[in-house]
């Protein structure tokens, strides 16, 4: 069953790998620090990895993404097998389909699928001239719900390297750390009926629904308090249920699931109120559950938490060689992590990210005083540099 692990990029092609590719013991010494460093025996497990980078600056940060899960992979005597296919808007230009059948059937035949963002190209700066059923976001809603997925996971963590990053007060942003667990397969953009039409009055007016169903909410409800019992037992349920029916639903429903779960706290608030409490006290969060439409909106803003929204999956700085691949490396940790169930790999990719700020280096995006700014590609060595380090054990549990 295929897993599905969202970024934002665009259309590449996979470099050569970056390590060397071998099966003998190899050790060698970090510069840094002195540590030895070495490379896996024979890999004992086997994964496929549907890579779909989709659109925009995935050229710089799919790379790294890829090879960190190489490298932790050969390090934890795992060997992926990386599948590059196309979706949106590059899969348009390509085929004349946003989604084409041959990514639909190497995506159901992977062990997991890591899907970048889909819109615009260097050839396709805008989409406004295509119909609605080519247009390159079709392709993202296509294959959610083609691998059945409904849960999306933001993970929101402060790192304290980059508390200075952030423009919000240190006292705010310290030990920040929850989880957005976003409902991704219905309401609003899914929602029928849907489209344009013509009032009494005679002026066009374009028109939305929003529609959940008890299976859709408990489904994704159930994820949050699953999650919750294994942080920190709170899950605040945000909703509109003052004016909306559809969030009364929701709210009802979350609060049945509760039942099931007497270790968890549940709380519910307003969607307007989540939004000033994200800015205001961020450390009272520990999983935030949310519909389709408030999830994309809270998940950006709380990018702003983290030290900017190169910190999340959907960065997007311009340029070459400027993007924070960092985003997309740490979508990489939870494609190990819940997807694939590889814990060890998954601490590796982490720790390696920490070392790396820890030693200085940061994107343009995110920097603080005395840091050594650096580009997409630079950062990506660094990351790779730390990666390529026997763990000590205790960083492991």
């Amino acid at each position: 069953m295929s897993t599905s692990f969202q970024i934002h990029g665009s259309g590449i092609k996979l470099p050569v790998s970056l390590i060397p590719s071998t099966t003998k013991q190899i050790s060698r010494v970090n510069k840094r620090d002195g540590r030895t460093r070495c490379s896996a025996t024979t890999p004992n497990k086997k994964y496929t990895i549907a890579v779909l980078p989709g659109d925009g600056i995935g050229t710089e940060v799919t790379p790294v993404a890829v090879e960190a899960l190489r490298l932790a992979g050969s390090l934890e005597g795992i060997d992926f097998e990386f599948k590059e296919m196309l979706v949106g808007g590059a899969a348009y230009e390509a085929t004349g389909n946003p989604f084409p059948e041959e990514t639909l059937k190497v995506s159901l035949e992977s062990d997991a699928v890591y899907l970048g963002a889909v819109g615009i190209t260097k050839k396709m700066p805008s989409s406004d001239h295509l119909p609605k059923h080519l247009k390159p976001e079709v392709g993202l809603m296509h294959i959610r719900r083609a691998l059945g997925v409904y849960a999306n996971l933001r993970p929101i963590t402060v790192y304290p390297q980059l508390l200075e990053a952030s423009s919000l007060k240190r006292s705010v942003t310290e030990g920040v750390h929850f989880m957005i667990v976003r409902e991704l397969a219905g309401g609003l953009y899914y929602g029928k009926p849907r489209g344009f039409g013509i009032n009494e009055e005679g002026e066009e007016t374009g028109f939305c629904t929003e529609i959940y169903s008890s299976s859709e909410v408990d489904r994704v409800a159930r994820i949050a308090f699953n999650m919750a019992m294994e942080r920190r037992g709170k899950v605040c349920s945000v909703d509109k249920a003052t004016v909306l029916e559809s969030s009364r639903l929701w709210r009802r429903r979350v609060t049945i699931m509760s039942e099931e779960y007497p270790e968890v706290d549940l709380s519910h608030m307003l969607v307007d109120t989540s939004g000033m409490e994200l800015i205001r006290y961020p450390k009272q969060f520990d999983v935030l559950l949310t519909t389709n439409v408030f999830g994309d909106i809270l998940s950006d803003v709380a990018a702003m938490i983290t030290g900017g929204i190169g910190m999340l999956p959907s960065a997007c700085i311009g340029g070459p060689d400027v993007a924070n691949p960092l985003a997309a490396v740490l979508t990489a940790v939870m494609l190990l992590r819940y997807g694939l169930k590889e814990e060890a790999a998954a601490k590796r990719i982490e720790n390696a990210i920490f070392d790396t700020l820890s030693e200085g280096f940061r994107t343009r995006d995110i920097p603080t005083p005395g840091a050594k700014i650096v580009g997409c590609k630079k950062m990506g060595e660094e990351i790779l540099k730390s990666l390529y380090v026997r763990v000590p054990s205790y960083q492991l549990n």
